[in-house]
């Protein structure tokens, strides 16, 4: 593994990122220790509930399994709930609406709340948010 410099320690990954890890070319692109959200949980245990197909809801509730197994979730707590007030009135000026990419807008907060920047293969989702770091982390697919 390459050493990247001024590497954080410390970093928030959103669900999307979570789900791909496998895939990822270059772990060295995340942060040493990475962090997921109590949110980041809460999203991936809907998967099984409404996949299509039994293949399908296995590969969701494996990923919900090893995500509990391998991750202390930060909670989305009291200085989140408040971070989500700026998160929220941040997508608002944007044009955006907050309630579209509600988990988004959470794991955000989250991020913003205990000052970690936001690993994610998706920086789009979470663009013109206020006192966010986004670190674009190269999609697999691409």
């Amino acid at each position: 593994m390459t050493a990247v410099p001024d590497r954080p320690a410390r970093g928030l990954m959103d669900t999307n990122t979570l789900i791909l890890l496998p895939q990822l070319d270059d772990p060295a692109m995340l942060p040493t220790e990475p962090l997921i959200s109590a949110i980041t949980l809460a999203e991936l245990s809907v998967g099984p509930l409404v996949a299509r197909t039994e293949a399908e809801r296995s590969a969701r509730q494996a990923h919900l399994q090893q995500a509990e197994a391998d991750f202390d979730p930060l909670p989305f707590d009291a200085a989140a709930a408040r971070a989500f007030g700026q998160v929220a009135a941040s997508l608002r000026r944007a044009g955006r609406k907050p309630a579209a990419r509600s988990y988004d807008a959470m794991i955000a907060a989250v991020a913003v709340a205990n000052e970690l920047p936001l690993y994610t293969c998706n920086p789009d989702d979470f663009a013109a948010i206020d006192r966010l770091h986004v670190v674009d982390v190269p999609h697999p697919d691409t």
